[in-house]
C-alpha cells in the first residue's frame, strides 16, 4: 500500500485529544498517560492520515489486549524503537508494544523510558518551532512520492526518515536543555 502524506487537517488535534481521553479511560488503571504524538499532533504539519498516540505504562506486559481489541486495534510485531544515531544506549531501554487500527497507530511505552520522552520532545520541539514544520513536511512528502510503488515502502519510509528525526532530536535536545523542557512538566494539548 503506498504511503500517502496529506495536507494538514485542522480536525487532527481534536480527534487526537478525544481519542487520548477515551484510551485513558478504557485502559485505566494501567495507562499513566495517553498523548497525541507524531505529525498529526503538530499544527500545519503534513502527515499520513493516521493518528499516532502514545500510552505510557509502568509495565509493558499490562493486560491491554482485551480493551484494545474491543476498540478494533490489532497488535503489531514491532517491539522496539530506533535508537537515535550517536547514542550508545542499550536497545532494551527502547522497547515498546504497538497496536494499529483504522486511522490509528498506538505506541505503548514504559513511563520514563527514553522512547516515551523522545516522542514528546519531537512533538513539542516542532510546536515551539513552527518555521521548521514546512521543511520537515516537504521532506516527508518527497520521500512518500519517491517510494510510490516500491514494495515494503512503509519499512523503507521509516528507515529513511529515522536519520532525519535524529537530526531534529539534536536540535530539540539543545532546546530542551535551554528551556528546561521536561516530558512530564511541559505537556501541551
Amino acid at each position: 500500500m503506498p504511503i500517502v502524506v496529506d495536507a494538514p487537517r485542522e480536525d487532527w488535534t481534536a480527534q487526537g485529544l478525544a481519542l487520548a481521553a477515551r484510551l485513558l479511560h478504557d485502559l485505566a488503571p494501567h495507562a499513566a498517560a495517553v498523548e497525541h504524538i507524531g505529525s498529526t499532533s503538530i499544527p500545519d504539519m503534513p502527515a499520513k492520515p493516521i493518528l499516532d498516540l502514545q500510552v505510557s505504562v509502568a509495565d509493558l506486559d499490562a493486560p491491554l489486549d482485551a480493551p484494545l481489541q474491543a476498540l478494533g486495534l490489532s497488535r503489531l510485531p514491532f517491539e522496539r524503537d530506533h535508537v537515535p544515531a550517536g547514542l550508545t544506549d542499550d536497545p532494551a531501554r527502547w522497547t515498546k508494544r504497538m497496536w494499529s487500527g483504522p486511522g490509528i497507530n498506538l505506541h505503548v511505552r514504559r513511563t520514563g523510558s527514553p522512547n516515551e520522552r523522545l516522542a514528546l520532545l519531537f512533538r513539542d520541539w516542532f510546536r515551539a518551532h513552527p518555521a521548521a514544520v514546512p521543511a520537515y513536511g516537504a521532506f516527508k512528502s518527497a520521500l512518500a512520492d519517491a517510494l510510490s510503488g516500491i514494495p515494503d515502502d512503509l519499512g523503507i519510509y521509516s528507515d529513511v526518515k529515522d536519520p532525519v528525526v535524529d537530526l531534529v532530536i539534536v536540535a530539540a535536545e539543545e532546546w530542551a536543555a535551554a528551556t528546561g523542557w521536561s516530558a512530564h512538566t511541559n505537556k501541551q494539548p
